[in-house]
């Protein structure tokens, strides 16, 4: 058993989003003292397993998806938890507080969480802030990007330009959030024309930055729901290749209850956690067959031991992420699934 073994009852007695702000406190507290950071590399971090993706270099392919810190306040430490890469956000141009409270809920039965969050947060600025101070060695840190909830989705694309001038010399790589379920109207972004025009925005944006700074290379991913009927994923991946973009995330959390026990499992929201691993397993199978392997993905959604990161590997991802596993495993996840990646 597990010193999080014994921790994780104590945390779960706190509301959802109470124990995640004191846990989140914990780990940025943890990146600033003088010592606590190499103890817990010494603690946490696997073996190196080095994967290339993008034009980028990871030490290993597990990383954090974006949500854990939408803010960017705790990225130094969780740094120090063996993560190949770091996925902050969702960040939005303004400050807004997301969706009313409750809106974070634990279906332990399921191992799963549902959220309604909304993209809470303070705002780009804020961000951009938080990610300028020095960064761990060898981390890859992207940032995951929407619209604001006031934005009407005519002038979304402006939103999506400003995050990435803001965040074009800070991140290793920019995603791009088109398919949380918690902002109403977002996922109509997924839509062919709709992905036609904020993308292709996004591209002439990068070529102007590029020009600009002629050694940046910002690599360019979309986040897509796995609840995309067959036609609608075609046609985001056909846009998304005639576009140029360079990766897919897949996938976001999704609006199914299929074979959920919890009590809690009628709260609106998006679900995450186990229950979502072979949707998003069957999605990350279907973009690589429909691209042919050509286009990198990152697979999220379920991960939460070695054996869940493998089959998403082996199904044609290039790297995986976790979330919701971190919370029912705790830190050593990573570690556990490293040396199983390794050993298998």
């Amino acid at each position: 058993m597990s010193l999080y073994d014994w921790v994780r009852p104590l945390f779960f007695r706190l509301p959802p989003e109470h124990a995640h702000a004191l846990t989140l406190g914990l780990i940025r507290l943890a990146g600033n003292l003088p010592w606590v950071p190499t103890w817990l590399s010494s603690c946490f971090s696997g073996p190196d397993r080095t994967v290339q993706a993008f034009g980028l270099t990871f030490r290993n392919p597990v990383g954090l998806a974006a949500g854990y810190d939408k803010d960017g306040r705790g990225w130094r430490g969780l740094a120090h938890l063996g993560f190949g890469h770091i996925e902050v956000g969702t960040v939005t141009p303004r400050p807004q507080p997301g969706n009313p409270k409750p809106r974070l809920f634990r279906l332990i039965p399921d191992q799963a969480v549902i959220n309604r969050m909304g993209f809470p947060g303070k705002g780009g600025r804020f961000v951009v802030r938080e990610l300028s101070h020095p960064r761990p060695a060898g981390l890859v840190l992207g940032v995951n990007i929407g619209k604001n909830k006031d934005t009407s989705l005519e002038d979304a694309v402006q939103d999506y330009i400003l995050l990435l001038r803001q965040f074009s010399s800070l991140a290793d790589y920019i995603a791009i959030n088109v398919s949380s379920p918690n902002t109403a109207g977002l996922r109509q972004l997924q839509g062919r024309q709709e992905l036609q025009n904020l993308l292709g925005a996004l591209m002439d944006e990068r070529k102007q930055l590029v020009s600009q700074n002629p050694g940046l290379h910002l690599p360019l991913l979309v986040k897509v729901a796995p609840d995309l009927e067959p036609g609608e994923l075609e046609d985001a991946l056909d846009v998304i290749q005639v576009v140029g973009m360079d990766g897919v995330i897949a996938t976001n959390t999704t609006l199914s209850r299929e074979s959920l026990s919890s009590p809690l499992a009628s709260e609106t929201g998006g679900l995450s956690g186990a229950p979502l691993f072979f949707r998003s397993l069957r999605m990350v199978r279907q973009i690589w067959r429909l691209t042919n392997g050509q286009l990198p993905i990152i697979g999220v959604g379920g991960v939460h031991n070695a054996a869940t990161a493998q089959a998403m590997l082996d199904a044609g991802a290039s790297l995986v992420q976790i979330y919701t596993g971190l919370i029912y495993q705790g830190p050593g996840l990573v570690k556990q699934i490293l040396r199983g990646l390794v050993s298998t």
